[in-house]
């Protein structure tokens, strides 16, 4: 199956290629040091860590939501007028 456009453009801005670019995705981990022992106690990624970005919050709960198709941010002079 092919990539969504959105992320053949952006892996192409960014000088990659498309798997390289999805795999560069935002994460979080989180760890506890016991006795001397490292646990890994927590991780998220991609959607998983929205909930540290309270931006994503306020949209969620919008009348449209996010209101996604593929890329659903746009520079501010991409807008429809009118």
């Amino acid at each position: 199956m092919a990539p969504p456009e959105g992320v053949v453009l952006f892996a192409s801005m960014t000088g990659t290629d498309p798997a390289t670019y999805v795999r560069e995705r935002p994460g979080m981990s989180a760890f506890a040091l016991e006795d001397g022992v490292v646990y890994h106690t927590y991780s998220a990624f991609a959607r998983g860590v929205d909930v540290l970005w309270s931006t994503y919050q306020w949209l969620d709960r919008a009348p449209k939501g996010r209101n996604e198709k593929d890329l659903w941010w746009r520079r501010h002079d991409e807008y429809p007028t009118g």
